[in-house]
């Protein structure tokens, strides 16, 4: 992904990691043109297949205004070279107006909107430089988007003050018009002292005194959030609602690879380029120690897939604790984020994730389901079956003559008195 205005921001956010890498470099942070187009050119090239997309973040990449982003589809166009180019945006939202929506639905941008739910959640963290809440400036921006009839997503951050309430939460996504959700778990730990580079939360990979952030979701939030989450999911909202966890979920079920990155048995393809042209190895790696090089001195497929950046992908798999390894719900994590690695096993082995109780708590829950879309796809059904054997087996398969030591009709290939049998009223 792409940060052209590097940090720069115009909300506070105090949740933010990345509001502090603006001390990393002291220069003004925007892309000069000449980096712009060998950026676009460089990146269109790379890419092995005929179909290109571009992520631009931040940051706020709208303090970047419309014309910076009119001369990068203008270079896409003149260096496509037959391939078909698209544009991801993710914004807060705040500085949206008629025109800006105008150029999305005109360059057919997917636009990622980030909001934390209704007012009262969403301005505990997402305030302005003056400290005051951002809620109804975004809201007016979600409500621009869909009066343009411009594809958006929302990225939800959930923290410790939001995520007690997952059904009011998902409700209220869906009541603005949001039909693709991302919940982003956050977990920061502050440093006892700053690092050489003046930056107060420390990296993954930080072995000394550091405190998780008061922030910080707890496992057990998270775990709640997400089962709670998919119960509403998946009983009304199948069909018409994209939840991006769930949908990586099923992608393994169904023999897939993970869609989302985190689940990936590897990762290394999520690199970060700031403003001038400097690559890290992952959006949460932008330290010191995980710059690959500039774009500008070096060619951009031999950063990407150089020795590097390959050992920092497998080092994922590589450096999983035992406890993963054996784990039973390890082909839809497979150990999750590298960032997140942050607690030790019950044998006192370090790199297991922080979340893994949650994981472990809505892999667990939501197996049933799981398995029963991947045997109705595998047959010619479909996945929004799902809804309706959901209903069925909250009552325990009414109308269905089933024997305690028959097998049950979940799919789980258990015997129905130790599966869903204790479900039946």
């Amino acid at each position: 992904m792409a940060k052209p205005g590097g940090a720069r921001c115009n909300l506070d956010c105090e949740y933010c990691f990345y509001l502090e890498k603006e001390t990393l470099y002291q220069a003004i942070q925007a892309m000069p043109d000449d980096m712009l187009q060998h950026y676009v050119r460089s990146y269109i090239a790379a890419q092995p297949g005929d179909f290109v997309t571009f992520a631009w973040q931040g940051g706020e990449p709208t303090l970047l205004g419309i014309d910076f982003f009119r001369r990068a589809v203008a270079l896409q166009q003149t260096y496509a070279n037959g391939k078909t180019v698209v544009n991801a945006f993710q914004t807060n939202g705040v500085l949206l107006d008629e025109e800006w929506c105008e150029f999305f639905k005109d360059n057919d941008f997917l636009v990622g909107i980030s909001i934390d739910g209704p007012q009262r959640l969403h301005d505990r963290y997402r305030v302005n430089k003056g400290a005051r809440g951002s809620f109804k400036q975004v809201r007016r921006g979600v409500d621009l988007l869909r009066k343009h009839g411009v594809e958006f997503n929302t990225l939800t951050v959930l923290h410790k003050h939001n995520a007690d309430d997952p059904v009011q939460l998902y409700r209220f996504l869906k009541g603005i018009g949001s039909r693709f959700h991302q919940y982003i778990p956050i977990v920061e730990r502050h440093g006892v002292n700053e690092t050489e580079a003046g930056l107060s939360l420390v990296s993954p990979a930080f072995a000394g005194t550091a405190r998780v952030t008061e922030w910080s979701l707890t496992p057990e939030q998270y775990g709640r959030f997400l089962t709670d989450t998919f119960d509403e999911w998946v009983h009304e909202d199948v069909d018409r609602v994209s939840v991006q966890i769930f949908d990586s979920t099923l992608s393994s079920w169904i023999g897939g690879s993970a869609s989302l990155c985190v689940f990936a048995e590897t990762c290394g393809h999520g690199l970060a380029m700031e403003h001038n042209g400097d690559l890290y190895a992952c959006d949460h790696y932008v330290y010191p120690d995980h710059r690959l090089g500039n774009i500008m001195e070096g060619d951009l497929r031999l950063l990407v897939d150089g020795d590097r950046q390959t050992a920092f992908g497998r080092a994922k798999a590589d450096k999983l604790p035992r406890q993963c390894i054996e784990c039973d719900v390890r082909f839809s994590c497979n150990g999750g984020c590298p960032k997140h690695r942050i607690a030790k096993t019950a044998g006192g082995e370090p790199g297991l994730n922080y979340f893994c109780a949650a994981y472990k708590r809505f892999f667990h829950h939501c197996a049933p389901h799981m398995r029963y879309i991947a045997h109705r796809l595998a047959h010619g059904g479909r996945a929004t079956d799902v809804m309706v054997w959901a209903r069925a087996r909250d009552r325990g398969f009414p109308g269905i003559r089933i024997g305690r030591n028959d097998t049950c009709p979940c799919g789980s290939g258990r015997k129905f008195k130790k599966c869903c049998g204790p479900l039946r009223l």
